[in-house]
């Protein structure tokens, strides 16, 4: 079997009808995704999220429940002969945490530097997101009447 994979744990926090995204420069690449990232030897998947928040500057994570898990192939947009492999997470943080955000998507060329923004989960487009897997999950997102205000 050739190729290996690529693990990434994401987080979606809902607010009051929005929801927190991430938008970041990676390799010279401006991408709009999901908090979250990549899962480290030795870590399980909940252990991974809650590192990638506290990382990320955004918090603890107070609950957590599974939402969707990458259910097509995918190739990973940076390695070579890897399957992505993404799985999401609903969570809700503690207490409430408050962290620096944007009103709209604002990238730091060269820093690689990680802005946040809240965004009107009704407004958001699937198409605002960069990579296809977090396109899917808008639209799931977006049919769940749980979520919407």
């Amino acid at each position: 079997m050739d190729g290996t994979f690529n693990i990434r744990v994401y987080g979606l926090c809902v607010r009051e009808g929005y929801i927190l995204l991430s938008d970041e420069v990676f390799q010279g690449i401006e991408m709009t995704k999901f908090p979250g990232g990549g899962l480290e030897y030795g870590e399980g998947t909940v252990a991974c999220l809650y590192r990638e928040f506290e990382e990320e500057h955004i918090g603890s994570v107070r609950s957590l429940s599974h939402y969707y898990t990458t259910d097509f192939f995918q190739a990973a947009l940076f390695f070579e002969k890897t399957q992505l492999l993404s799985i999401y997470y609903l969570v809700d943080l503690e207490p409430r945490a408050d962290f620096p955000v944007c009103s709209r998507a604002q990238f730091s060329p060269g820093s690689g530097g990680q802005q946040l923004r809240w965004v009107r989960l009704q407004e958001l487009r699937a198409e605002d997101m960069t990579f296809p897997i977090d396109r899917k999950v808008v639209e799931l997102l977006q049919s769940d009447a749980a979520l919407l205000p």
